[in-house]
């Protein structure tokens, strides 16, 4: 397996709230091996969205960044979900957010949450969500919903049935 650590800075764009603080967002996200005759590595988003399922942070998005004249962009609207809530508005790439594809393997994002935006999110309830899409394949999307308050703590995990593995989320001070 290959693991790997990001370190990656979530743009936002709410209203300051002060008092909140923030820590570590930390998430693996597993990328399975298929039994297919034709594998292609899946595109991946991973976001944070409202209560009311509007995206708030964008925090990676995996896609063919190495294809000439930036084609692999071309596929980004299979993140269905993605590409709907945000994703087409983006000016790619976006520095610390966008990366190339995964292997099969456990893939590690960590998230420093004192240094984004993200300290000053309005306490309630969020989801983190994970999309996949593989060309030849399917689609999937995870959620898993947490709690933002003043002092965050939250964890959570779900898997996938295809085109995602297992997906955790732990938030911590």
């Amino acid at each position: 397996m290959n693991d790997r650590t990001l370190k990656i800075l979530a743009t936002l764009s709410l209203p300051s709230i002060t008092g909140l603080h923030a820590g570590q967002l930390t998430s693996s996200i597993e990328i399975p091996r298929l039994d297919v005759a034709e594998y292609h590595r899946p595109y991946v988003a991973a976001w944070i969205e409202s209560e009311e399922r509007q995206l708030v942070a964008n925090l990676a998005v995996w896609y063919d960044t190495e294809m000439a004249d930036r084609e692999g962009e071309t596929w980004l609207k299979d993140l269905r979900q993605w590409w709907r809530k945000g994703g087409r508005s983006l000016e790619l790439p976006v520095d610390g957010v966008t990366g190339p594809t995964k292997p099969v393997g456990k893939h590690e994002m960590a998230i420093d949450l004192d240094q984004t935006a993200m300290a000053e999110l309005p306490a309630g309830e969020y989801y983190f969500v994970v999309e996949a899409s593989r060309e030849v394949g399917g689609r999937e999307l995870l959620r898993i919903p947490f709690q933002w308050t003043e002092n965050p703590s939250a964890q959570g995990e779900v898997s996938g049935e295809r085109e995602l593995g297992k997906v955790t989320l732990h938030i911590s001070e």
